[in-house]
């Protein structure tokens, strides 16, 4: 899903839903990354190429660049809900 340039990312893909996470790279448009709040253990890593991997369970939305609150709001067996908006 294409997400606007602000956020400094480019389309979020989702890669895999598995154990009640939702698994997303996106490639990095600016030279920085942040991320924060992700629940459910989730983490980030560094893909080679300037892209970033997102592991987030159902829960509080995370801040990514301190620009994009992303929420997993539901999972499902093979689908997920996601809320994608500006941070506050």
């Amino acid at each position: 899903m294409a997400v606007p340039e602000a956020y400094g990312l480019g389309p979020i893909e989702v890669t895999a839903i598995t154990g009640g996470e939702v698994e997303m790279t996106a490639r990095l448009m600016g030279s920085g990354f942040s991320v924060s709040g992700c629940s459910g253990g989730g983490g980030v890593s560094s893909e080679g190429g300037g892209g970033v991997g997102l592991s987030c369970g159902e829960g509080p939305a995370a801040t990514i660049n301190d620009a994009m609150s992303l929420q997993v709001v539901e999972i499902h067996d093979n689908a997920a809900v996601l809320r994608i908006e500006p941070a506050r």
